[in-house]
This record gives C-alpha cells, structure tokens and sequence, in this order.
C-alpha cells in the first residue's frame, strides 16, 4: 500500500491503485460518504475542511469556521462540523451546508481549495453567530489576517439585504484584533457592557530595562491595564519568571495591572468590574458605568 495524503476520496484512491478495496476498508474509515481517512486519527479543523470539500467534489467554498481555520485563526475546535457552501443542501452529519450567493472576489484559493475571504468570513461569522461568540471569532479573524471592520463593511455594501446584518453591525461595533485569546474577547465585552471606556488593546510599555511590556488591555491614559492569566501563565516557569519582573515593573511605572483569571471572569465578575472600577476612579476617570 501506497503512502496516501488524507483525508482522500476513495474512488481516487483505488483508481489510481494507491490501496486496494481490502486496504482501505481495514485501516482506513468513512468521514464523509466517498472521503476516507486512517483509521483512529482524529482531524484537526483544516483536515475536516478538505475532507468536506472533497465530498463536494472540489466544488464547494469552503466558508464559516473551516475558512476560519484555514485563515489562520486560532480557537478552531477540531470537533465541530466543516462548513461549505455548495447546492447540494443534504449534507452528512458533521457537515453544515450553506447555500449563500458569493459576489466575485469573495473566494480565493487556500491550500489547493476555493475558501471564502477573510472579510466575506467574517461576514459570515458575524452574522450567524450570537454576540459573545461571534465577537470571539471575528477578533481571532482579525488577529490572524489583519482585516478591519472597514474590509467587512465593503461586503455589506454588495450584500444589503442578508440575513443577520443587525447582529453582524453590533459585532463588528466591538471587534478588536487586538484580542489574542478568546477570554481576552470575554473580558473586554465584559468591561464595555458594563459601561467602562472602551479599553484599548495590547498596550505597550517600556520597561526601566528598555524591553517592551505588552497589557492585555486597558486605559493608557489612566495607567490602567487588565491582563488575563491563561494555563500557561502556570504551567510554563518561563512564562512564570516573566511574569513575576513583569509585575514588579508595572507599578513602579505608575501602571495598576488588574489580573484575571477565567474562574473570576465566569464566577465572580463583579468583583472584577469593582476593581476595575475603583482603579479608574482613583485615576481620575470620570465615572460612566
């Protein structure tokens, strides 16, 4: 038996005598009807994309969350359905169809696929997905690609009559591809719901050594930041030895850094919004929330 890339379609596959029937039923299984894969192997969201596309026929767009993924956002989770958009609206389970009209210059190609752009994706995304969902999603594009609301604005002009251009707007309103993590998204939606200045994002400072501090984010003219502790702000001693400097700098460069962590963003907010608050006040931030 061949070495064979997969996902793959197995009339291809047996055409070309890269395995036999026998091979491929043994050490291979279905994903999609027609698209195999090593038997075991778990896809990750750019593999799944293929494998969907592959059902196509090569002739779907790959959109939503797999363009997403094959963008270069992160956050993709392997476990959630590919999705195209293609006219064959019965599509198999673990793969969600679309039937969107695509206006020239709204697909490109990405790794051998016709994909959505990364502004008609998010167009996609901002528009289907609820608001804390979609933020997280648009910012990850954004981060990844570079594109701004401006970008996405332009698809709008060409589709006016779309679905969910209300919730997109709103998203778009709060995107930042500053973000760099999905509870960094969380957070600053947190902040601005409950009335704060919209804060800015990975704010740099120069540190007493010349080396460059990076804020989650915050309010530069206050001096005060927010910073989310990811797992490996604990698992990585590194990250831990960077952090302790870090912390020790910051206030003596006049900053309050302000951290979280996902169990006081998800279990006790307000005791973060009040500290947040109390160091907004005593900087001299008028109070609006």
């Amino acid at each position: 038996m061949q070495t064979i890339d997969w996902p793959f379609r197995a009339d291809e596959a047996l055409e070309a005598k890269a395995l036999t029937f026998r091979e491929l039923r043994r050490f291979h299984a279905g994903v999609y009807p027609g698209v195999w894969a090593p038997r075991g192997v778990e896809l990750s969201s750019a593999q799944r994309a293929r494998a969907a596309w592959l059902w196509s026929r090569r002739r779907g767009v790959v959109a939503g969350l797999s363009a997403s993924s094959l963008l270069g956002a992160n956050w993709i989770e392997a476990q959630l359905p590919a999705e195209l958009i293609h006219s064959n609206r019965r599509a198999p389970s673990m793969l969600t169809v679309h039937s969107d009209i695509l206006a020239p210059g709204e697909t490109q190609t990405l790794a051998g696929m016709t994909a959505t752009t990364p502004a008609r994706t998010a167009f996609d995304l901002g528009r289907r997905l609820g608001l804390e969902d979609g933020l997280q999603r648009v910012d990850a594009l954004m981060n990844a690609t570079g594109i701004k609301a401006a970008d996405v604005e332009a698809i709008i002009a060409t589709h006016p009559g779309a679905k969910g251009l209300v919730q997109l707007r709103r998203t778009l309103d709060l995107a930042d591809g500053g973000a760099e993590s999905p509870y960094e998204s969380l957070t600053r939606l947190l902040l601005i719901k409950a009335g704060f200045p919209r804060p800015q994002t990975q704010i740099r400072v120069l540190g007493q050594d010349g080396f460059v501090w990076r804020i989650d984010m915050g309010w530069s003219e206050y001096l005060v930041g927010v910073d989310f502790d990811g797992a490996h702000h604990w698992t990585d001693s590194r990250q831990r030895s960077r952090d302790a400097v870090r912390f020790w700098q910051l206030p003596q460069l006049g900053w309050v850094d302000i951290r979280l962590t996902s169990g006081i963003l998800h279990n006790r907010p307000q005791m973060f919004l009040d500290r947040v608050g109390a160091a907004l006040i005593a900087r001299g931030c008028p109070k609006t929330w």
